[in-house]
């Protein structure tokens, strides 16, 4: 039972840290008209996204450990 823990948490976390990265990296609108471009972006729920997925890769770690 704990490895199956252990495996969710340790992808979920893997999951959960490329889809904020990927949100931070790409832009949310875009706005083209001849030579005038712009980009508008919102990072506050990547930054959130990826903070869960580094608390969830830590407990995958812990999980299972004997004290």
């Amino acid at each position: 039972m704990n490895k199956t823990i252990k495996l969710v948490l340790l992808i979920a976390g893997i999951l959960l840290i490329g889809y904020g990265v990927y949100t931070i990296i790409i832009p949310e609108a875009s706005f083209s008209f001849g030579p005038l471009n712009a980009e508008v972006q919102d990072n506050n729920n990547a930054y959130i996204t990826i903070g869960l997925g580094v608390i969830a890769l830590l407990v995958g770690l812990v999980v299972g450990k004997k004290v």
